[in-house]
């Protein structure tokens, strides 16, 4: 008996797998809209855009604050505002008296 190995239908079916694999990479980044789907893609590129995601988060997070701390500073103005009336309020009634 004699058994017989196909190589050419062995390596065509090597081949098939490894354009199936990069297919499905390729609909997995065109999926996902972005150029960098895991470390593997691009591991300096994925490094360098968590470092620029931290940044942005930390300007988001700093203009929140000035927001904030601009809201407080018009409140305290209100505030002054309202008192300063009262004060000339207060110094007219005295003037009358």
């Amino acid at each position: 008996m004699r058994i017989n190995q196909n190589v050419l239908s062995m390596s065509t079916y090597a081949n098939l797998n490894r354009a199936g694999n990069g297919l499905e990479n390729s609909i997995s980044k065109l999926s996902s809209g972005l150029r960098i789907n895991s470390a593997a893609d691009d591991a300096a590129g994925l490094a360098i855009s968590e470092k620029m995601r931290r940044q942005i988060k930390g300007l988001e997070r700093a203009e929140l604050n000035a927001q904030d701390g601009i809201s407080m500073i018009q409140t305290a103005e209100g505030a002054l505002s309202e008192t300063q009336s009262i004060i000339q309020r207060m110094r007219e009634l005295a003037l009358q008296s």
